[in-house]
């Protein structure tokens, strides 16, 4: 019972997690999740339009509140597969540190704001201002396409110099606001009538904002106000300088690792599981691999299973190996030959083949299937036998590995 209910929580966690194209009930729950949080929004925009919600209010309110109840659930399902999003936590634990989480505030938030007035009225217009946090529901999109990524990547590779140069601004516009304060204050008290006036001043100078309501009459003032323009400037292209370098960075870094990698490391291959392989209902734990061999994926039916150690194998499974490529200075030539026509080979079994000891069948494929060279395997008219030897074969023709 408790393998069952564990099995139900992993499946539902494959579903409302990222789907693969093979899984159309996770696919088609990502499609539904990221439609809510669009018509979620696009509710919330048409009711500030008067006459819009004056003649559709009723059905905007009705999207909302379904997607409200939507993100509930969904939040609601997330805390119950929290273990599967952090295996190597307890229960509790991982349900903690999805509410900790950015992802797991802003799904909180997305649906929390609209049960809240129910229970305190009095709060219902400060508990309206926290649904502008459904609009970070959004991120939820990216996940799918995974273009923040590099962003983020930046930013946090960046951070320490990024807070050095917020920090440099805090200072300048700090020290500017209290210098104009004191130039200004006697020519014009009711402008710059306390430090705050000042800082608000020194805001939109130092960042090229220039919103007009306050500026310097005073010509020492002017000086300083051209001085603090010109600091601004600078002060900007300080983060900016930043993270351009932070982007360059990183997509030097992809390249690199683009260039060390050889897509010829590592070759897969496919094979398929019936009744009766000694791998059917093994687990993935219990099986011997040779060394440098993996299970990359599964194949089961129309869905792709990720190769976790306590997958149990099925007939019909298709399993995608993985190894290490031979590499050798000096490439391996194989031989292919097709048997026809009169060709003595063809009706004799393969360990009655008179063929040379330098000689070795590696592999024959008959039709679509290809057959491990078993001594008894009967060669059969059409076959291609493919062999590994030093003669000189008539009609043979190489395959260079």
């Amino acid at each position: 019972m408790a393998d069952m209910q564990e099995n139900r929580r992993k499946r539902l966690y494959d579903i409302i997690e990222i789907g693969h194209d093979g899984d159309r009930i996770s696919t088609a729950y990502d499609a539904v999740n990221v439609l809510s949080v669009l018509l979620n929004l696009t509710a919330s925009i048409l009711l500030t339009f008067e006459n819009v919600a004056l003649r559709y209010g009723g059905l905007l309110e009705s999207v909302e509140n379904v997607t409200v109840v939507f993100f509930a659930v969904d939040y609601i399902l997330r805390l119950w597969t929290a273990d599967c999003l952090y295996p190597g936590n307890s229960r509790k634990e991982a349900v903690f540190r999805y509410m900790r989480s950015f992802m797991g505030i802003v799904d909180l938030l997305s649906f929390l704001p609209y049960c809240l007035p129910a229970v305190v009225p009095s709060g219902l217009a400060v508990f309206r201002m926290f649904r502008v946090v459904r609009i970070f529901r959004l991120f939820r999109i990216n996940v799918y396409y995974d273009s923040l990524n590099v962003i983020t990547e930046v930013l946090a590779s960046k951070k320490q110099q990024l807070l050095s140069s917020v920090f440099i601004i805090l200072v300048l516009m700090v020290s500017s606001s209290l210098a104009m304060y004191s130039i200004e204050h006697e020519a014009q008290p009711e402008v710059f009538e306390n430090a705050f006036s000042g800082i608000w001043w020194s805001v939109s100078t130092l960042l090229t904002v220039g919103y007009g309501d306050i500026y310097p009459i005073t010509t020492l003032g002017q000086i300083f106000g051209i001085i603090i323009s010109f600091l601004g400037v600078g002060m900007v292209a300080i983060p900016t300088g930043i993270i351009s370098a932070g982007f360059v960075d990183q997509y030097s870094r992809v390249k690199r690792l683009g260039e060390m990698g050889n897509e010829e490391n590592i070759r897969f291959i496919r094979i398929h599981l019936a009744e009766n392989d000694d791998w059917r209902g093994k687990r993935i734990r219990d099986l011997k691999f040779p060394h440098g061999v993996i299970i990359a994926a599964i194949q089961r039916k129309e869905g792709m299973i990720i190769p976790r150690g306590d997958v149990v194998l099925e007939a019909g499974d298709s399993l995608v190996l993985g190894a290490e490529t031979y590499r050798d200075d000096t490439r391996i030539e194989l031989k292919e030959i097709v048997l026809k026509g009169q060709n003595p080979w063809i009706g004799t079994q393969i360990k009655d083949l008179d063929i040379s000891r330098k000689t070795l069948i590696v592999m024959v494929r008959r039709k679509d299937r290809s057959l491990l060279p078993h001594g008894d395997v009967e060669l059969q008219e059409g076959d291609a036998v493919i062999l590994y030897t030093q003669r000189h074969l008539r009609d043979a023709e190489r395959i260079i590995v």
